[in-house]
């Protein structure tokens, strides 16, 4: 017996095959043709509209995360090309008219302000920033970010008897001989500055058509355009500068201590880039997992012992087609957690190799993958995703209030006490980091005709503000390529400073723990991340107990906490 054919609008957006534009059209010009006439009409129209949201965003989804599994695909990247081209662009055409008409509905009916006063803040900016000039260069910047991935992705070195993967790579990088790392460490650079013309290319035309889209817009910079079309209405161009001058005065001076420190207890005067993820004491690496399956298995009993809500979280990700785990050849770099958002299901994408940063990328992932099903139950798609400045405290804390039950990964305490030392220090080096390609974007989008040397010149003088306390001597060419590196230079241009107002969140809650205890911090994350991004962002932090705030006086707190947390560990 056939199935029967769905009635009501709702009905047929969940059947919805939304990877094809005459399919999705009808519906679209039905809510754009809809009489709407009252306020319980409009609240009906917006979960109507949410649904067929919610299917256009899972078949974008379903087709980005195939692309990225396997890059060496003519089919999976021949698909996700037709979408970028075929469908993409009239849908964000068709976006814009729903959002137009909804926009129009939000001054015609007045509905509670404190449930949609975000929703329609968000939906006037893309009403007042869309112009239909600039989806074909849209469209163009994501036929180059895929080209970048590609790249990336087929990018290997003959190393150690086998052709590996870059990300395969890092392992040798914890080698306890020197001459090892070494060699490892500059088969990859050299490997990456094969592409480094191509790549330079690829950021140049980037550079040139996101100018181009602001000033469509009528924004004088890409900056300028960017923060608006990010939605940052809580803090600005200036508070960047502040985080960037905070961490130069608070972290990076802790940041150059600890890497003296490292270079002494290796006997390595003076340290190289090599010498960053080795043991300083000589220690065989950390080898938290075997395989893939073992990472899976480990982790769900760290959640276990953490909480029986995110055991039964993490335990609704093993089925379902929810995890691509293990590294190999094709694979795009990096990882992330895509929701999909029709059937509400996360996707976690990484490149696992064996080593101890892979489990720490599983535990981040799985908190956004969390962040996603604690908000799952909202009907409008727009509030289950919040602002990436809180959606990345989710995953940052819970590396951190994870910690203490790292002994499911390591039976050696001394290894568990590593273990929770390098995730300290990672904290410390990500945040200088993240000033460094954050104060890189402004300068490159504020001087858009700059040059190739230019653009050099200043990513060298950004890292010698930020940078370590490591000599790059005679390796100029792959430290002045190093920027190269960074996916959302690409890709999601201007996001990153996000994982540093994040993380700063993240540090917020681990001392909640210390001092209030794992429960508490707990509570207050659920609370905050079952909101989703119904409320401003810093309503948001303040759910979870937290300052919004990224100034000298709140990163230098967060510093000496861990500095002191760092004293009391075991080298």
């Amino acid at each position: 017996m056939s199935e029967p054919t769905p009635t009501s609008f709702r009905d047929r957006a969940r059947a919805l095959r939304a990877d094809d534009w005459p399919t999705v059209e009808p519906l679209v010009r039905e809510l754009l043709g809809r009489p709407v006439e009252d306020p319980a009409e409009f609240e009906g129209w917006l979960e109507d509209r949410s649904e067929l949201d919610a299917a256009c965003s899972e078949a974008r989804a379903d087709l980005y995360i195939e692309m990225t599994r396997h890059t060496d695909d003519p089919g999976a990247a021949g698909r996700w090309t037709r979408y970028l081209e075929e469908v993409q662009p009239p849908l964000q055409r068709a976006a814009f008219d729903l959002d137009r008409r909804q926009h129009e509905l939000h001054r015609r009916f007045t509905l509670d302000p404190e449930r949609y006063a975000v929703l329609a803040r968000d939906t006037a900016v893309d009403v007042e920033l869309f112009r239909d000039e600039n989806v074909p260069l849209e469209t163009e910047l994501g036929t180059l970010d895929q080209e970048y991935d590609r790249l990336v992705g087929a990018m290997t070195v003959r190393f150690d008897g086998a052709e590996r993967p870059l990300p395969e790579m890092a392992r040798y990088l914890e080698e306890t001989d020197r001459g090892v790392r070494e060699r490892a460490w500059r088969a990859t650079a050299d490997r990456r500055l094969q592409d480094r013309e191509a790549i330079d290319a690829i950021y140049d035309r980037m550079i040139a058509l996101r100018h181009t889209l602001a000033r469509n817009a009528g924004f004088e910079t890409y900056r300028d355009y960017a923060f608006r079309r990010l939605k940052r209405f809580d803090y600005t161009p200036a508070d960047c500068a502040a985080y960037h001058g905070a961490c130069e005065s608070c972290v990076v001076p802790l940041q150059r201590d600890l890497d003296r420190a490292r270079a002494g207890a290796l006997g390595a005067e003076p340290l190289r880039p090599w010498d960053l993820a080795v043991d300083p004491l000589g220690r065989a690496p950390l080898r938290p997992f075997a395989d893939a399956d073992e990472l899976v298995e480990r982790t769900a009993r760290v959640f276990a012992r953490m909480s029986p809500e995110l055991a039964a979280l993490f335990e609704s990700l093993r089925g379902g087609g929810c995890l691509d785990l293990a590294a190999r050849k094709g694979k795009a770099p990096g990882g992330y957690q895509y929701m999909r958002d029709r059937t509400r299901t996360p996707f976690i994408f990484m490149n696992a190799a064996g080593l101890h940063a892979d489990a720490r990328t599983l535990i981040h992932e799985a908190g956004h993958a969390f962040h996603s099903l604690l908000c799952r139950g909202e009907p409008l798609v727009h509030y289950r995703h919040s602002p990436i400045e809180f959606a990345e405290v989710a995953s940052m804390s819970m590396e951190l209030l994870s910690m203490d039950f790292w002994d499911e990964y390591y039976d050696d305490p001394d290894d568990l006490a590593r273990a929770r030392r390098e995730q300290l220090e990672g904290v410390v080096g990500i945040l200088p980091w993240v000033a460094t390609i954050d104060a890189f974007q402004h300068w490159v989008y504020l001087h858009p005709s700059h040059t190739r040397a230019e653009r050099t010149s200043a990513w060298l003088e950004i890292a010698d503000r930020f940078g370590r306390a490591v000599s790059w001597d005679g390796l100029q060419e792959p430290r002045a390529a190093q920027w190269q590196r960074q996916s959302h230079l690409f890709g999601a241009p201007f996001y990153y400073i996000e994982y540093g107002i994040a993380q700063l969140g993240a540090a917020g809650l681990w001392l909640t723990m210390k001092e209030r205890g794992l429960p508490a911090a707990l509570d207050a994350y659920t609370r905050a991340l079952s909101l989703g991004g119904s409320r401003p962002l810093p309503d948001l932090f303040a759910a979870a107990g937290l300052p919004f705030d990224f100034s000298p006086a709140t990163v230098e707190r967060l510093t000496a906490a861990l500095a002191r947390e760092l004293e009391a560990l075991p080298a």
